[in-house]
């Protein structure tokens, strides 16, 4: 991308976040959990999460309180995928200066 510099990290193309709290939260059973990011073009993806009164590995039975989680995930596309695009979007600008000049 133009004005960047390449040792940068580009930002999410899409990002998407979600906040739970609880006063109260017990589990019967230890959770399973997965986050999986799927697309085409090629997509490079993260996620996060910050937990408040909840360990990373919950006891089944344990009641927990006042409970704060949240969590965000972004994906951007890759850098070829990117070149692509913004060499269509030229493309197209380039087509409509020129249908405008006839």
């Amino acid at each position: 991308m133009k004005g960047r510099r390449s040792d940068e990290p580009r930002a999410a193309d899409v990002e998407i976040g979600v906040t739970a709290r609880a006063r109260r939260l017990r589990f019967h059973r230890k959770p399973e959990a997965e986050v999986e990011f799927r697309g085409s073009p090629e997509v490079e993806s993260d996620s996060h999460s910050e937990r408040k009164n909840l360990p990373d590995e919950v006891e089944p039975g344990k009641t927990y309180r006042d409970v704060r989680v949240g969590w965000v995930g972004g994906a951007r596309l890759g850098e070829q995928t990117v070149e692509e695009l913004e060499e269509r979007i030229e493309s197209k600008a380039r087509e409509t200066r020129k249908s405008k000049e006839s």
